[in-house]
């Protein structure tokens, strides 16, 4: 048998933002819940779906940072692909960019199977910041876009099912703390990608799993999957039952929804997106990945705007077909201790008209329910290969973990060559027993959080920054008062005060201490602005960061001088930024400045940075004039009140 599938290295250029340096604040506050079940509904819901739903909810996205640091100008820019192709298609994969599959073609027809985005624009989607559209990406962690959209993954080649190579991604994802692979290949003559996916759970109890597959399909494509009924889900946060819902019905749709496909538990698992000629792309996959789902922006000017937000104007809209591993995802399903889930996806042309039972039947003869069993059962022995070649390196937190507690995990080799500069201190506490201080004065680096780490740093001799992240990992842990002394512990021989005085400011907000909070960002920002050293990238990020957040707590409690004096020490690049020139817009209102606050909006500008949901800008503009809302800063998502 000649095997024809190959696997390269190319580099894609495109039109690019740079992603920028991370926010060095830790993330204390809880993340924003967009999905979130209203009690109003729940006893509405199957016993399972509630179950889950309530089942261990994201309530911190520590230990990872916010990903803030990107803007919106765009240059050529070099991203390093990996190209998996045989005689039938040619997949495209960024593994330095979440393993996304870029691009899916068709050879023989030489036509895309997927929305291919002609820009990487990061916006303000996944649970930390920074994601990008389109293609298939890899949704792993918790409800919403996973923190390693924008991350390197580990990529490897290695020997598939069929005797051919196999393009393997992994990575260690943080929230849950579980190790994951994706194995992607083709077989021989196959019009079909296939992609086999493991999540691991090494530790000694159960932890919460999530994943969903989210594929970008062009707009104009109808949706079938075989469901009479869906759950509706859209910015209103109600999760009701509805009819499976019609192309002519989704196009018609004012506002954003998702549509969580009601599959009767013996069907196939599948989901097509056809164009008005009848051809487009068909996902299936084994049964464990249960879950089908619709995502459209609507035809409103808030979903038009996101569109061109993501791509650029002109160049065709998306949806999103998405597969997961619950019905919903408001739910989390439990992986249990020392145990494993896998399954395998596929993804290939099809040509049908919208009826259910022909799509079905053309996906049967194109690729049969047994054949996708057999290919997954070929797959498993297959998920514990060593790899033949690294073709790309991700993170070193997995090399770290499994340092900790020689966990062996076949087939995704975590080596400690791969342990960096953000690893070095917590590689020091694991062997030395003491956390390191700095050589010379920077932002402090990543906390990590789990118990393991906390009881590290608990034993640890107590030096400052030893007490500053025993806080964080306390605070994470939710032993706020706890968390709170150690920072204040810190505060007397801490040679940088402005980190710890940030924590304790965030903490004085929660505790609803509005003042206190107040002077303690001052004095932080007033801290940090003598002890900073350079422009560089680490101490602009942290002046920015800071600095903003101070602002917009002396604004809160009215101190609209100190506010100002926060705006006129930051840097020049920072306040040209449009976060900024938006903040900047709320100090000049608070001044009693509404005609310049005014001025600002109508010179212009991009809040990069701007969260799926927020109503920031409408609301702002709200404040300073009846007009109404100006086209290129409508992003609002919700249905009209009343």
């Amino acid at each position: 048998m000649v095997i024809v599938t190959t696997i390269r290295r190319e580099v894609l250029t495109l039109p690019a933002a740079e992603l920028g340096p991370d926010n060095p604040l830790p993330p204390l506050r809880p993340p924003r819940e967009v999905h979130r079940i209203e009690d109003r509904d729940r006893d509405e819901l199957p016993r399972e779906t509630a179950r889950q739903a309530a089942y261990e909810p994201l309530r911190s996205l520590l230990p990872v940072r916010i990903r803030d640091g990107y803007g919106r100008e765009r240059e050529p820019r070099a991203l390093d692909t990996l190209v998996i192709e045989n005689d039938r298609l040619r997949a495209t994969v960024l593994p330095g960019h979440g393993g996304r599959v870029a691009s899916l073609l068709h050879k023989p027809t030489g036509r895309e199977l997927l929305y291919r985005n002609p820009v990487f624009q990061p916006a303000h989607f996944a649970l930390n910041g920074a994601w990008y559209s389109g293609g298939i990406e890899w949704n792993i962690g918790a409800t919403g876009h996973t923190t390693l959209a924008c991350a390197p993954l580990h990529a490897a080649r290695v020997p598939a099912p069929d005797g051919g190579e196999m393009l393997r991604l992994w990575e260690w994802e943080r929230l849950r703390d579980l190790p994951f692979q994706i194995d992607l290949w083709l077989p021989e003559g196959s019009d079909f990608l296939h992609v086999g996916v493991r999540v691991r759970n090494p530790h000694e109890k159960p932890v919460p799993t999530y994943w969903w597959s989210n594929t970008a399909v062009p707009e104009e494509r109808g949706v079938i999957a075989p469901a009479d009924e869906a759950w509706h889900f859209g910015y209103e946060r109600r999760l009701r039952r509805v009819p499976a819902p019609s192309y002519d019905e989704v196009r018609q749709l004012a506002c954003a929804a998702d549509y969580f496909y009601d599959l009767p538990d013996a069907r196939r698992r599948w989901i097509a997106a056809l164009d008005e000629d009848g051809y487009g792309l068909v996902q299936t996959s084994t049964d464990v990945l249960r879950g089908r789902k619709l995502f459209v922006w609507g035809r409103g000017p808030g979903g038009r705007r996101w569109q061109e937000w993501l791509t650029e104007p002109g160049t065709g809209g998306y949806s999103e077909i998405q597969a997961g591993l619950a019905r919903t995802q408001l739910e989390h399903v439990r992986l249990d201790a020392e145990s494993e889930v896998s399954w395998l996806e596929a993804y290939g042309p099809l040509d049908a008209t919208e009826a259910v039972d022909e799509v079905e039947a053309r996906l049967e003869a194109a690729l049969p329910r047994a054949a996708l069993d057999a290919a997954y059962t070929a797959w498993k022995p297959c998920a514990d290969t060593e790899p033949v070649e690294i073709l790309a390196t991700g993170s070193g937190w997995g090399a770290l973990e499994v340092l900790r507690a020689d966990w062996k995990l076949p087939g995704t080799p975590f080596e400690e060559s791969t342990l960096g500069e953000a690893q070095e201190p917590w590689v020091a506490l694991l062997r030395a027993g003491s956390f390191p201080e700095p050589r010379r004065v920077r932002p402090p680096g990543e906390t990590l959080v789990a118990p393991h780490w906390r009881d590290m740093l608990e034993t640890a001799p107590a030096t400052p920054l030893t007490e500053y992240h025993l806080g964080v990992a306390q605070w994470h842990a939710g032993d706020r008062a706890q968390a709170v002394r150690s920072w204040e512990r810190a505060l007397e021989l801490a040679p940088s005060l402005w980190p710890l005085l940030r924590c304790l400011a965030v903490a004085d907000q929660e505790s609803g201490n509005q003042e206190r909070a107040a002077d303690r960002y001052a004095d932080a920002f007033d801290d940090l602005c003598a002890e900073r050293r350079d422009h560089g990238a680490s101490w602009t990020a942290a002046t920015a960061a800071l600095g903003r957040e101070t602002i917009e707590a002396l604004l809160a409690v009215g101190r609209t001088a100190q506010a100002r004096a926060v705006w006129d020490r930051l840097l020049p690049g920072i306040r040209e930024r449009g976060r900024f020139r938006l903040v900047e817009a709320g100090l000049l209102l608070a001044e009693g400045r509404r005609e310049e606050a005014l001025d600002v909006f109508r010179a212009g500008f991009e809040v990069a940075d701007l969260r799926e949901g927020a109503d920031t800008v409408s609301h702002l503009w709200a404040r300073l004039t009846d007009e109404p809302l100006p086209a290129h800063y409508d992003f609002r998502m919700r249905p009209p009140e009343g």
